[in-house]
């Protein structure tokens, strides 16, 4: 199979690409991956027949299923591979989180889930809720999925197509021995598996206590075929004494576990309790508590996903802030809290306002492993890697219409957008690809069009589209949004909607009255500009500028901005030998222009030469 990327850290530190996925929605939003960066998961929170297809509820239990979908990566194109993923049927329970083994528990998949006794609420009927009928029972079920051999029988042209999708069948993956189920304590909402693989960690969250299952125990039994049950299904049971290594009482409210660099050692959030649990799942104890503020659902580790995980310090995923902020209104921020982990005793270092909707998992990545692109190369779609057909040169830009298709072929670089001006008619259907042709590092820039609702962020050589209907006649400027340069605000255009049969009755534009002195003056602008330019260039050429590659992409960049003066400079003196000043100063501006950029660019390469310990070159 193809190499893959994804979302969560396997055990070789690599990013993969298997992910169990929902049928429904990606339960929990928690992407667990393989060891061997090959694939993801997520599962059905809530049970469903198929898509397109009605089944009333008192069918539930036996139209109802539910699933977990093994998406494919393709690692280079960065993109799921649908025509090599599969879904494994599950019983209608609501399947919620999933972990990938690792190790001696590679090829194997965890998924909690919940409401397994198949409760149909209806409180409008005066049945009881939802949260009653699904808790009713002490446990819920531990899906125990032997993944690989799953593919393996999806691969022999055993799956069923279901909306074009491959699902392996239930009874299928019972019959060649790929699912199972064990007890788990009810409402659980985390399986976690312990970094060399031999423990799978499950926190009910109506139950005080942690439960270790033992990888080696559950394989045992399997090989034995040691079940106390078959569920309604015919999937085999497991006992959960012959499985279980040990049960650990941290709490009220148990939910997720991280793992710290020292053998053994967890950490599992209490919601509840608003604490998290420091504790040893070898020796089943607890080491330390500390209270966070308020009801702490995910938590993340330094690398605790992975098969080694780094310690050092803890980040608590609060749902709740309450009193740790100013108050602004009803709505309060979460608060994320960073906590030392390196003692033996945890201590509270910050809290960090996150001011967006509840944050539902977070992984951490060492930053050395990091190695993204800083720009894209020119005229890239970045949603598929490849040119994008709008892409755009300088020098290239045009407006091509066809009856009430218009398509505009423009560019943006600091200060302007090219064309600056679009012309259309009432009722045309409008296509604007914009490519951003800078090559310096967070040069990005915004394109909206006043009043009709379009909007576009384009990084450094990316290449996008805009389209709407220009149904209404008027004068619409569009500009760009983000802050690039001294001279944003003057980065702008106009689209005219002209009404239908409108013909131009004056042929000029309006002018100022500029003199040769205003000429002059704008020259001499010009030349000390240039020698401060001169001297930024002096001092990064008789460094080690060329070590540093931020450096090296910021003087190509001013370089590329300066090359751009020599058209204008000829524009400006051949105006000038006219003695038409109006023409003169401005192109003698727009050679000021670019210096500026220059200059800008020149002076922050400098600044992060200085500040990075550059050093003198002979």
């Amino acid at each position: 199979m193809a190499d893959a990327s994804a979302c969560r850290i396997g055990h070789d530190g690599q990013r993969t690409g298997w992910h169990p996925a929902s049928r429904v929605r990606c339960a929990g939003l928690r992407p667990p991956l393989t060891p061997a960066a090959s694939s993801n998961t997520s599962t059905s929170t809530h049970s469903e027949f198929k898509r397109g297809k009605f089944y009333p509820l008192e069918e539930f239990n036996e139209k109802y299923r539910g699933g977990v979908t093994y998406w494919k990566f393709d690692r280079k194109k960065g993109r799921i591979d649908t025509a090599k993923s599969f879904s494994v049927e599950l019983p209608p329970y609501s399947q919620d989180l999933s972990d990938f083994g690792k190790g001696p528990s590679d090829g194997w998949t965890f998924t909690n889930s919940f409401c397994s006794e198949r409760y149909v609420g209806g409180i409008e009927k005066g049945r009881p809720p939802y949260e009653a009928g699904c808790s009713a029972k002490d446990t819920d079920y531990l899906h125990v999925v032997n993944w690989k051999k799953a593919a393996e029988l999806v691969a022999a042209g055993k799956a069923k197509k279901i909306n074009g999708h491959d699902v392996l069948m239930m009874d299928t993956a019972v019959k060649e021995g790929v699912l199972f189920l064990i007890p788990e304590p009810k409402s659980p909402h985390g399986a976690d598996v312990t970094p060399d693989g031999k423990f799978i960690i499950v926190s009910g969250k109506l139950d005080t206590h942690v439960s270790v299952y033992s990888f080696e125990k559950i394989q045992a039994a399997i090989k034995a075929g040691k079940f106390e049950s078959k569920d309604p299904y015919g999937i085999p049971v497991i006992a959960m004494k012959d499985a279980l290594a040990t049960q650990v009482s941290l709490g009220l409210g148990p939910l997720h576990t991280q793992f710290d660099s020292r053998n053994c050692v967890a950490y599992t959030s209490l919601y509840v309790d608003s604490q998290v649990a420091k504790w040893d799942f070898c020796e089943g104890k607890v080491l330390d508590k500390i209270s966070v503020h308020y009801n702490i659902g995910h938590l993340m580790t330094m690398e605790g996903d992975s098969t080694k995980p780094q310690g050092k310090y803890l980040v608590a995923l609060n749902k709740l802030a309450i009193d740790r902020f100013v108050p602004v209104g009803p709505l309060h921020p979460q608060n994320h809290q960073l906590i030392d982990i390196s003692g033996d005793k945890m201590q509270l270092l910050y809290d960090m306002p996150l001011p967006l909707g509840e944050p539902h998992y977070a992984v951490s990545i060492a930053a050395n492993k990091l190695k993204p692109a800083v720009r894209y190369k020119v005229g890239t779609d970045s949603r598929t890697d490849e040119p994008h057909p709008g892409a755009t040169k300088a020098g290239e830009e045009k407006v091509v219409k066809k009856g009430n298709k218009v398509e505009v072929f423009a560019t943006l670089i600091r200060s302007h957008i090219t064309p600056e001006t679009i012309e259309v008619d009432v009722g045309d259907d409008v296509t604007i690809h914009l490519t951003n042709l800078e090559r310096a590092q967070d040069e990005t820039h915004g394109f909206t069009v006043s009043t009709y609702n379009v909007h576009a962020s384009i990084e450094p050589g990316k290449t996008v589209s805009v389209k709407f209907k220009a149904d209404r006649e008027g004068v619409y400027p569009y500009y760009c949004t983000e802050f690039c340069s001294a001279l944003h605000l003057e980065m702008q255009g106009y689209l005219l909607v002209k009404p239908k049969g409108w013909k131009p009755t004056k042929a000029t534009l309006a002018a100022q009255n500029y003199t040769e002195s205003d000429y002059k003056a704008t020259v001499k602008k010009i030349a000390d500009t240039q020698a401060v330019i001169d001297s930024v260039v002096a001092y990064i050429t008789s460094v080690n500028y060329k070590d540093f590659p931020e450096v090296v992409a910021m003087v190509e960049d001013a370089f590329d901005q300066l090359g751009k003066t020599k058209d204008a400079k000829a524009k400006h003196e051949a105006a000038a030998a006219k003695k038409d000043w109006e023409q003169a100063n401005l192109w003698a501006e727009q050679v000021w222009q670019y210096q500026v950029k220059t200059a800008d660019l020149g002076l922050r390469a400098k600044t992060f030469l200085e500040q990075n310990g550059a050093k003198k070159v002979k």
